[in-house]
């Protein structure tokens, strides 16, 4: 029960706090909007009224018009290199049931957390796969009653999600969307737009053809039950042939209408849209699927998986026909065809001297929009490691080079938003494994600001760990794409990688607050998970949200849950060390905010060294030691390359104390001199010089 007299809450409405301390995401969330929306007035003013007026909430206006307030902290940049010192958290709406829920939930996030990834918006296809967009339309599941009660205007997803982000930019936070170069394989987009994506024809358990030319066919097929069915629209007349009813001088908009029928009507357009994609499915037709990890091209049926749906359709599962260690095919998702194919497609070759440049203009056009509705500030791009070129990195990479590049640019350009940021979805394994090329060197060629790397699927002071963590350190000095220290994402949080979070995580997350010059990522959940030795109800995972699936059991390897909404974690204790870090940030961050780290012990790459010492270029003023070795402490060890003069008191240890003999260090003519550090242990001090 949320007790709105408490110190935390007064702390927080007079500003000596930039978020409501001790407040529990699942206490958050749980607050009636009106409380909600006190609270926020008390703290911002009359701003919060306006964010949420009719004209401020209007999608259809531009939101460079709105007040500075309410287009938030990138509204006085002007390039977007401001991501590469954010530290990201992760939302998927879907966890915590509505827009109105975000704004709750960041009542939970302090100063330092100052950019919001929410995860895709747009309504979902196969199994309600978020990351397998059915159309262009927001998800309506993600409509809140309550906004709409209180605020009758806000009586549509695109109204909710600007009210939202005008209202997390009053709060200082930036707002991110995701990018998807990807549809669900059947999606509004590949029915309405066949031209733009890649087809094939399945029969009897093989691809038997797959030409550049396939989709007229689709397009002639789709216009004739359209011919048969009649227009979804009464208002909308059947063109008279294939050619006009597919020419862009009809419009995207009108040919949706006509297939699929008003776009309120959410039921009415799945039926059509089976009804076509049934009749495809009797001729063979189906998009091509998307792929993931070198060699990306060249499928074939897997023999062994095969779904009969409750429709009676035979749906195959596709391999790499020559894969490679990370080949993976999606089945539920078409990529957008972007570039012509070699001698008709007959060996999956793509050309890549010649771009579609209908495809490229559709998807960057459509993100525009996306950006404008909303104001977002910074785009995550999904699957940005997918770099198909055999020769890698080209030697002069242009503007088709890569999709969400283009995107970025696009926005930033078009919709005049300099500071429009971009980061990617990667992992940087070693080359040629999820790219063609090493992928730092595709990255910048992308025009990735930060990227994610892969520090958030390994345990805490593991060898993984600290050669990635020091190899991420090294390539941040070096490369222009920043690399993110991850904490835990939503595709880290489900059964498989439990072992991540089973220690360790003050210091992970101490890590990302105090290193001001490495951007971090860091997933909703993960400041109360618990602690799981084995497998527990899926509900209990982030990653399980985004799709829904049916299916007798609810614990992992099944993906299925029984329950609409996430259950939090009850790990109190962890709650209560990570907000004690919350509170002590408060105090120090501002001190030493745009400083550049100087490490005086890096993460030891040999790692036959579990600690790391870091403090500030130019003047120190903090420093912070961790022991990222989980099991064992880490005995004496010195501190070098700080003045003889200066004089290190201890400020906080996420273990609660420092012990006395560790208090105060003073330079012995060599370094200063640590005892020890506690197993997983992180620990400030301040310098000061005598």
């Amino acid at each position: 029960m949320f007790d709105g007299t408490t110190q935390e809450v007064v702390d927080y409405l007079e500003r000596r706090t930039s978020f409501v301390a001790g407040l529990l995401p699942e206490t958050a969330i749980a607050i009636p909007w009106p409380e909600t929306l006190e609270l926020l007035r008390r703290r911002l003013g009359s701003v919060v009224d306006t964010a949420l007026s009719i004209e401020a909430t209007d999608p259809a206006s531009d939101p460079r018009t709105l007040p500075p307030a309410l287009q938030g902290p990138c509204v006085e940049r002007t390039g977007p290199d401001w991501i590469k010192r954010s530290n990201v958290v992760g939302v998927n709406v879907r966890t915590i049931g509505s827009f109105a829920e975000v704004i709750k939930y960041a009542l939970t996030l302090p100063a330092a957390f100052d950019a919001i990834h929410l995860l895709p918006i747009w309504e979902p296809g196969v199994v309600k796969s978020l990351y397998g967009p059915s159309g262009w339309g927001l998800n309506s599941e993600f409509i809140s009653d309550e906004l709409r009660q209180h605020h009758p205007h806000l009586d549509t997803a695109e109204r909710q999600l600007r009210a939202t982000v005008n209202l997390l930019h009053v709060m200082g936070k930036t707002v991110g969307m995701d990018v998807i170069p990807h549809t669900d394989r059947f999606s509004e987009m590949v029915l309405a737009q066949p031209s733009l994506f890649e087809w094939m024809r399945v029969l009897d358990g093989e691809i038997v053809e797959h030409p550049s030319n396939l989709f007229e066919e689709v397009e002639d097929l789709v216009f004739a039950w359209l011919g048969e069915a009649g227009s979804a629209d009464p208002g909308i007349g059947v063109c008279e042939d294939s050619g006009t009813f597919f020419a862009d001088g009809f419009g995207e908009s009108n040919r949706l209408r006509a297939l699929f029928g008003d776009p309120s009507d959410w039921f009415g357009r799945i039926d059509r849209r089976l009804e076509v994609m049934r009749d495809l499915r009797s001729h063979g037709l189906e998009p091509v699927p998307a792929t993931m990890g070198v060699p990306f091209r060249g499928l074939r049926v897997d023999p062994d998986h095969t779904v009969v749906d409750d429709l009676g359709l035979v749906w195959h599962d596709y391999l790499i026909t020559d894969p490679g260690a990370q080949s993976r095919v999606f089945n539920p998702l078409a990529r957008f065809e972007l570039y012509e194919r070699r001698n008709d497609n007959a060996d999956w070759e793509i050309d890549f001297e010649h771009p579609r440049q209908a495809t490229w203009d559709y998807v960057s056009d459509h993100y525009a929009s996306v950006q404008r509705i909303a104001g977002f500030d910074f785009m995550r791009g999904d699957m940005s490691h997918v770099q198909m070129r055999p020769d890698g990195v080209p030697a002069n990479p242009d503007e088709h080079y890569d999709i969400l590049r283009t995107v970025k640019e696009h926005i930033r350009t078009q919709n005049d938003a300099p500071a429009f940021a971009y980061f990617a979805e990667t992992f940087l394994p070693p080359r040629d494994v999820f790219a063609f090329g090493e992928e730092l060197d595709h990255l910048e060629a992308s025009h990735a600001d930060v990227t994610l790397g892969d520090l958030q699927s390994a345990v805490v002071g593991s060898n993984e760990f600290l050669r990635r963590f020091r190899r991420y350190l090294d390539d941040l000095a070096t490369r222009r794409t920043a690399i993110a220290l991850g904490v835990m994402t939503a595709d880290k949080d489900d059964p498989r990688f439990d072992e991540f979070y089973r220690a360790g995580n003050e210091v992970r997350y101490f890590t990302a607050l105090f290193v001001p010059d490495m951007p971090s990522y860091i997933g909703l959940g993960f400041e109360t998970r618990d602690v799981h030795w084995e497998p527990v109800a899926n509900e209990r995972y982030t990653k399980l949200f985004v799709f829904e699936e049916q299916g007798e059991s609810n614990v992992f390897p099944s993906k299925a849950r029984h329950g609409d909404r996430y259950i939090w974690g009850k790990n109190t204790e962890l709650f209560a060390r990570l907000t004690a870090l919350r509170l002590i940030a408060e105090e120090l961050l501002n001190e030493i905010a745009g400083t550049d780290t100087r490490w005086l012990l890096p993460p030891d790459a040999t790692t036959l060294r579990g600690t790391a010492v870091w403090t500030q270029e130019g003047e120190p003023r903090y420093v912070f030691c961790a022991n990222y070795d989980i099991e064992s402490d880490s005995g004496y060890f010195g501190i070098p390359g700080l003045p003889a003069g200066a004089v290190l008191e201890a400020v906080m240890s996420t273990n609660g104390s420092t012990p006395e003999e560790d208090h105060s260090l003073v330079h012995n003519g060599y370094h200063h001199r640590i005892e020890n550090l506690g197993a997983g242990e992180g620990r400030i001090y301040r310098v000061a010089l005598t």
